[in-house]
């Protein structure tokens, strides 16, 4: 665009300020007629955090949407909140904030552009089609303007695109590199034809946990859109709410969460359950994309051997494969998946700090952090379960 262009930027403290449908053709213009890449951006998926209070006061997530318009039209946005902890964003400045508040900093509150509490890669600045370097380059600067003028330790835009990445490092911003694991699919005709491209030793110990965690002794089922109920979510509920006390400490969505988005969400989401009885004793929770499954919580009320592996990955490979998906993303963290036909794959965020000083030193952490993550992905892809042949097709 002309670079006379004249762009303003305000900041939105709920989503019910702005139209859904100018929020949604810059968070998701591929998906007229169809999905979206992912739903992590989504009008309803941020309004349905904000209205069920999973976002907002008390939560340490208060949004400060940024919203660039040209003239009366919305040209991008981005979901920007004002942090006062460092939970639920999986890319860990835990660190930082010691080192920070050490040197008698107050590192919060500290602004992150983020998917609350989801580790997926996506566009984080988000434009209309034909305002990408001009939308982009608007966020950027008018983000960092915002901490600048409140005094705020950070800004911190996690899980965006490697373009977005690029883009931001060549404004100035600090790049960090990540690592995660994903499943992807070469084509396979089924679930046989996966196993088929593994060692053999890894193809007969994915078969024995499947028989093993198939005996628990009831059916499972995977349920979306019309098929999900009420109930489904209830029993749901008390699966994410163990696991979140135990891993979080407190869960991160709230019960009304669930409700909304049975009413607005149902297409986007697949339930795995385990059932007896007809009643629920574990499950799996996925987010549909456009080309890709998202893996996000598990949580059961009855422990049996490999369960946890079936529903989680395995359940979602077959549908992957059935649906002639490109991929699975299985979340942050766990080498486990390794060896279940997940490999390591990088992921990105960039990073403003004030200080010049302490952005010297983390400048310098980060180049070195960035050569451990290489190695690592190049070791553990090695170490990954597929035949060598394959490796080196894939690759």
């Amino acid at each position: 665009m002309d670079g006379e262009t004249q762009i303003s930027i305000d900041v939105l403290t709920s989503l019910s300020q702005i139209d859904p449908s100018d929020w949604d053709a810059c968070a998701c213009p591929e998906a007229t007629g169809g999905r979206p890449l992912d739903p992590f951006t989504t009008y309803r998926f941020l309004h349905a955090l904000e209205v069920s209070g999973s976002v907002g006061p008390g939560t340490g997530w208060q949004p400060q949407y940024l919203v660039a318009r040209h003239e009366d039209q919305v040209i991008a946005c981005a979901p920007l909140f004002a942090k006062g902890h460092s939970q639920g964003e999986y890319i860990f400045d835990h660190n930082w904030a010691q080192a920070y508040e050490g040197a008698g900093g107050e590192y919060y509150p500290k602004l992150q552009i983020a998917a609350p509490f989801t580790p997926v890669t996506g566009r984080r600045f988000l434009t209309r089609p034909g305002w990408e370097v001009a939308g982009i380059t608007a966020l950027i600067q008018g983000s960092v303007q915002l901490a600048a003028d409140h005094g705020l330790s950070s800004l911190h835009i996690t899980f965006c695109t490697e373009d977005e990445a690029i883009a931001g490092e060549k404004i100035g911003l600090m790049r960090r590199w990540s690592q995660q694991f994903h499943w992807q699919n070469h084509g396979y005709a089924d679930f046989d034809g996966f196993l088929a491209t593994l060692s053999s030793r890894k193809r007969k110990n994915i078969r024995k946990e499947r028989a093993r965690a198939q005996a628990f002794g009831g059916e499972i089922v995977s349920l979306s859109g019309d098929d999900l109920a009420p109930e489904h979510w209830d029993a749901f509920w008390h699966f994410y709410q163990d696991t979140g006390a135990r891993k979080w400490g407190t869960p991160y969505l709230t019960r009304d969460f669930f409700n909304i988005a049975q009413d607005t969400m149902a297409d986007d989401m697949l339930l795995c359950l385990a059932m007896r009885d007809g009643q629920p004793i574990a499950g799996a929770l996925n987010f549909i994309g456009a080309e890709a499954l998202f893996g996000r919580y598990w949580g059961c009320t009855e422990d049996h051997p490999y369960l946890h592996f079936e529903l989680c990955y395995y359940q979602a490979i077959e549908h992957a494969i059935t649906h002639g998906m490109a991929r699975v993303e299985a979340g942050a963290q766990g080498a486990h998946k390794l060896a279940r036909g997940y490999l390591p794959v990088a992921t990105h965020s960039l990073h403003w700090v004030r200080d010049a000083g302490f952005a010297e030193a983390i400048g310098r952490y980060l180049e070195a952090e960035r050569a451990a993550i290489d190695q690592e992905i190049e070791v553990l892809t090695a170490y990954g379960p597929f035949k060598r042949a394959q490796v080196e097709e894939q690759e």
